[in-house]
């Protein structure tokens, strides 16, 4: 006989997992489990349903035998120097990018290249601006251009201030019974958010390094805690450069949503929108159609060393 449980967090070999009676349990994984296609630094990720044998061993760990497929998951390249990838969490709903553009200051190379990994997976994705409270009028009446540049394309955009509670009662609502992720720098506020959320959690937040203005890694693994209110939100760990993966740059255009909506208008039809004459989608950036800061993260992302770029910080 098995049982079945999400997984809450991985530690390396060792995992936490809920089960369906609302009970938590250890666990690790009975021998190597097969991923079709994918080397990956972690087989199971939070979020993922897997089943276990229903009787735990001497130690009172149980054996995870296999998990149920995945309707989606969004993974990363590892920071080490191979080829595997990690996953950030399995099944779900929607991630949510906190951005700030200063104390760290992300940089839009960074934004683009994470919503291209997850329009690459299909999971939809909400900008939260954070810290707004900490803005002078010129920095606000940036954000607001960007808000207006990427809702535009068809995110969602919101000003917020986890730490004031500023904002945030739609995202109570909105992430309620549902399965979601919370992603961006360190120090950008992702622990302060979930707190902020759902104070019985006491999440550990972090300080922001003076000498760096970057901030301090507080959260190791991936987490994913389970809300009050229903549902559960996953807390990864900041992420300094994101690397995409497993991207057939024939069809990385695909993943730019106002790219996407001009297939076929340009001269040819396998245009990859670099140097190629008649092409809509340089015409479009000239026109001020698509804008010009997104057209170079998908330059940028189309001639790279997909074995190197990413590790040089320069997008965090």
């Amino acid at each position: 006989m098995s049982i079945k449980g999400n997984v809450l967090k991985s530690t390396g070999k060792w995992y936490t997992v809920e089960l369906m009676d609302g009970s938590v349990v250890s666990s690790r994984i009975r021998g190597k489990i097969r991923l079709e296609g994918l080397r990956t630094t972690n087989p199971i990720a939070v979020g993922d349903v897997v089943v276990m044998d229903e009787t735990p061993d001497d130690e009172g760990k149980y054996m995870i035998s296999d998990f149920e497929v995945r309707k989606n998951y969004i993974v990363r390249k590892s920071t080490n120097l191979s080829k595997q990838m990690q996953i950030l969490a399995a099944n779900v709903d929607r991630a949510y990018l906190l951005v700030t553009t200063k104390s760290p200051n992300t940089h839009l190379a960074f934004i683009d290249r994470f919503l291209v990994a997850a329009e690459s997976f299909r999971i939809p994705t909400t900008l939260l601006f954070n810290k707004i409270d900490l803005y002078d009028e010129d920095e606000l009446f940036y954000i607001d251009a960007l808000c207006d540049l990427y809702e535009s394309i068809g995110y969602p955009c919101y000003k917020i201030s986890a730490e004031n509670k500023f904002n945030i009662d739609f995202l109570r609502e909105e992430i309620k019974d549902k399965k979601v992720m919370i992603s961006g720098h360190s120090g950008v506020g992702k622990s302060t958010l979930v707190n902020a959320l759902d104070p019985k959690l006491h999440l550990r937040t972090g300080e922001i390094s003076k000498s760096h203005l970057q901030g301090q890694h507080t959260t190791t693994f991936a987490e994913m805690h389970k809300l009050t209110t229903g549902g559960y939100i996953v807390d990864t760990p900041g992420i300094r450069a994101f690397g995409i993966v497993d991207l057939e740059k024939e069809f990385l255009s695909h993943y730019f949503p106002e790219m996407r909506a001009m297939i076929g208008a340009c001269k040819f039809h396998n245009c990859q929108h670099l140097n190629e004459p008649k092409c809509a989608v340089k015409d479009a950036v000239e026109s001020g159609q698509i804008s010009e800061s997104r057209y170079a993260s998908y330059h940028q992302l189309m001639i790279e060393d997909e074995n190197e770029t990413f590790r040089k910080n320069i997008y965090g």
